[in-house]
């Protein structure tokens, strides 16, 4: 399938679920560091921390921790303050950016203090409702005399306006907007718990995992369980809702299924994703395998499930979020009390899975087999691309190759359609597109090829003067509507995909 194929039925809503699911996210995935950063504060200086646990208990670590003996006594120290103030205004100065830029961020940064000393509690939710909605309502208040101010005047009216708009939407959010916001969080807060001492939890995996197959996982992780995760931890010292979605361990045994009784390309190529999954912590790598045969969200969901159900018996949870969802990543968030619970809920999850999909892959392997010996193939993605792109139909790349070949023949290249600019685009912008760019620009080095630049962005962080955009295949009709212009890949696996040779191919013709 490639991007000249007409879009599926229901992907209008796809689309539309994946973008808003992407705005949610894109406030939280640039700042993990600082949730991270919070995280290893309170791992180690609070008093059921690591430095407690070892018995080294000096002044200064007692500073850092916020000890009080006194219940009124709070935000002391680093651990309150952070996750009462910092981690809310970057992300409401974040969403503001997105928004109205600079002058958004700003706004949605004065604005959310309104709700977040309002409400009195960590104000996640709201900082991603007043941080955007501020910025957008200083868009529209600034377009009102857009192009009518007289030369010179211009920062004393942007300057007074923006501090006008944001004291009152500052002060709106601490009366209005702050308790409704508290209500809303209270109530999830309850349900979250009611799931828990229900053992329920569970069998939030039955949404969770068809949600990341459709690259969904960032707006999932990012967008609901960190922010819910972190108030909880805040409370608790940790919280089983850091590993719903991070958890590595259902992704790793689908692609062990695939290394053991797979055939083909996904067989051959699954124990490197498997490395780069459990260890590189992008889970987008066996998203793929999935989709190239169905059935195995059952597995996924089993393995998610179990892995749940897993913490929900051990009680166990993490500090702060496992970003990226790499093993490495979630041992060292796991508090001392609860690394066994997280270890098996890895381990059991992995288990599961791999016997689920176990079952399923072998079900449809003689038919694979078949379809090898045919030289068809057809349910191994790869080799669909690779067969599209060695028969020329199909293609788009392919047409674009038969026509820059033909160009360079005639000694002349269309400067229109010479591709200088290739750009890896997925949701979040740094872990699969990264590793797809690395792939190809090490192709474009060996091939000898200069002049033309690979790079890495979020599809939301597209613009529209770039030539070559490449997405995998859940993506592209995002992509499309960010860059029309641009000419478009769509590929299975960022990993390796026939695709690259095409693209170099084109590029050293254009040349």
């Amino acid at each position: 399938m490639t991007t000249t194929s007409a879009a599926r039925s229901g992907g209008g809503a796809r689309v539309g679920v994946q973008k808003f699911g992407t705005f949610v996210s894109g406030m939280v995935l640039p700042n993990i560091a600082a949730f991270i950063a919070w995280g290893l504060i309170t791992a180690l200086f609070i008093p059921t921390g690591w430095l407690h646990l070892l018995g080294y208990e000096p002044t200064w670590v007692q500073q850092l921790g916020g000890w009080s003996l006194d219940p009124k006594v709070t935000n002391t120290g680093l651990v309150g303050p952070m996750i009462t103030y910092l981690l809310p205004l970057l992300i409401a100065n974040t969403g503001g950016r997105m928004v109205y830029g600079f002058r958004g961020g700003v706004i949605g940064t004065i604005a959310t203090m309104g709700v977040i000393i309002g409400a009195g509690i960590p104000m996640f939710l709201g900082a991603m409702i007043v941080g955007p909605g501020a910025a957008w309502i200083m868009k529209k208040v600034d377009s009102i005399w857009d192009g009518k101010i007289r030369p010179g005047f211009e920062m004393l009216i942007d300057n007074f306006s923006g501090g006008i708009v944001g004291a009152a939407l500052a002060i709106v959010a601490f009366f209005v907007i702050a308790p409704v916001v508290t209500a809303i969080s209270n109530f999830l807060e309850s349900v979250v718990h009611f799931l828990v001492n229900s053992h329920l939890l569970p069998l939030a995996s039955l949404f969770v995992e068809p949600g990341k197959i459709l690259f969904l996982n960032n707006a999932i992780n990012h967008g609901v369980f960190t922010p819910l995760g972190t108030i909880e931890a805040s409370k608790a010292g940790q919280s089983i809702l850091f590993l719903i979605e991070a958890n590595p361990g259902p992704g790793v045994g689908i692609l062990l299924a695939f290394a053991v009784f797979g055939v083909g390309l996904l067989r051959a190529s699954a124990p490197g994703a498997i490395l780069i999954q459990f260890i590189g912590g992008i889970h987008e790598i066996y998203f793929p395998y999935v989709l190239a045969k169905p059935l195995l969200v059952v597995a996924a969901i089993a393995g998610g499930a179990t892995g749940v159900l897993t913490n929900v018996i051990f009680h166990s949870g993490l500090r702060n979020p496992a970003s990226p969802g790499s093993i490495i990543a979630v041992i060292g968030a796991a508090p001392p009390s609860s690394l066994l619970g997280v270890l098996l809920s890895v381990v059991f999850s992995a288990a599961v899975s791999f016997l689920v999909a176990s079952v399923i892959i072998r079900a449809s392997r003689r038919r694979d087999l078949e379809a090898i010996a045919l030289g068809e193939d057809t349910a191994l993605a790869d080799a669909v691309a690779r067969n599209a792109a060695n028969k020329g139909r199909d293609s788009q790349v392919g047409a674009l190759l038969g026509q820059g070949a033909a160009t360079a023949a005639a000694g002349t290249v269309a400067t229109g359609s010479k591709i200088q600019t290739i750009i890896f685009a997925c949701d979040a912008g740094m872990g699969s597109s990264a590793m797809g760019a690395t792939v190809l620009r090490n192709k474009i080095k060996k091939a000898g090829i200069d002049g033309v630049t690979v790079e890495n962005r979020a599809i939301a962080n597209l613009t529209d003067d770039v030539d070559l955009v490449i997405t995998q295949q859940q993506l592209t009709e995002r992509a499309k509507q960010k860059t029309p212009h641009a000419q478009h890949v769509s590929v299975d696996n960022f990993m390796s995909s026939p695709k690259y040779d095409e693209v170099v191919a084109l590029v050293q013709a254009q040349q």
